[in-house]
């Protein structure tokens, strides 16, 4: 499920995630778990981002 929260939905995956977490256990409290992987995702996504503006930008 962590997984899933990787998505760029920020930050609603991560909220989805957590209840489904409840719903399977009430002691499950992965909302902080889900938000780094959807943080990473973010950043991940941006630096690619970059990085083909910059190769395209290039061939211009």
């Amino acid at each position: 499920m962590v997984g899933a929260a990787g998505i760029s939905a920020f930050p609603m995956s991560a909220r989805v995630i957590q209840k489904m977490g409840l719903k399977e256990d009430p002691e499950n409290h992965l909302l902080m778990h889900a938000i780094g992987a959807n943080v990473s995702g973010q950043i991940a996504s941006a630096i690619v981002g970059g990085l083909i503006i910059g190769i395209v930008g290039g061939l211009v």
